[in-house]
């Protein structure tokens, strides 16, 4: 998410990420622009809160998140391997271990201001190609497995902090405000403005 971009108008629809480090994002990264061929593609994340729709004003879910993820614990997760959802031909990595503690991250945070009644049951993963022609995805997903199996280094990695993305109406997702998992006694911090952010939070 948050790719350089100017002058998109932002619209009601938000979401919850953990960015993945390197040197794993950048292979991920890679990965899904071979797989699309549409151009640079979105941070490698997995999504906590799928994108949805709020109703209050920003500062109130920022305000939320703050005081909800300040007390859960960073955790690890590991990627799994790469498979597809058949009902949206979407092609995807799984999440091997840690899939618990993120089930739990996303059913204490769907609620209140953050709540929504989401379209599918929630299942975490990363995606590494989306909007591909149905006849497409079953060789993308082999190209993916077998770029997987070639790389080298840990599928595993600490998820420390989650980042509140909004939405705009070209499909360019922009960083609002970062949030550290654990930090009790700290605030959310509002990503700078030339990142994209906005401060409209007390």
């Amino acid at each position: 998410m948050d790719l350089p971009h100017r002058g998109a108008e932002r619209i009601n629809s938000f979401a919850l990420v953990t960015y993945i480090p390197d040197p794993l994002a950048s292979f991920l990264n890679d990965l899904r622009e071979e797989l699309e061929c549409t151009g640079p593609a979105p941070r490698a994340h997995v999504t906590l809160l799928p994108p949805r729709p709020i109703q209050r004003p920003t500062c109130e879910a920022v305000k939320q998140l703050g005081e909800s993820v300040a007390t859960v614990d960073p955790f690890e997760l590991t990627l799994g391997g790469p498979e597809l959802f058949t009902a949206t031909n979407v092609v995807y990595i799984s999440i091997a271990s840690g899939l618990d503690r993120l089930e739990s991250v996303h059913a204490m945070l769907n609620e209140e201001t953050l709540g929504y009644d989401e379209p599918f049951p929630y299942h975490p993963h990363v995606t590494l190609a989306q909007g591909l022609p149905a006849s497409a995805t079953h060789q993308a997903l082999e190209v993916a497995r077998i770029r997987w199996a070639q790389y080298p280094h840990a599928r595993s990695f600490w998820a420390g902090s989650v980042v509140f993305v909004q939405n705009t109406l070209d499909n360019h997702w922009l960083d609002l405000a970062e949030i550290h998992l654990g930090a009790e006694k700290r605030k959310p911090a509002p990503v700078l403005a030339a990142r994209g952010g906005q401060r409209n939070c007390p």
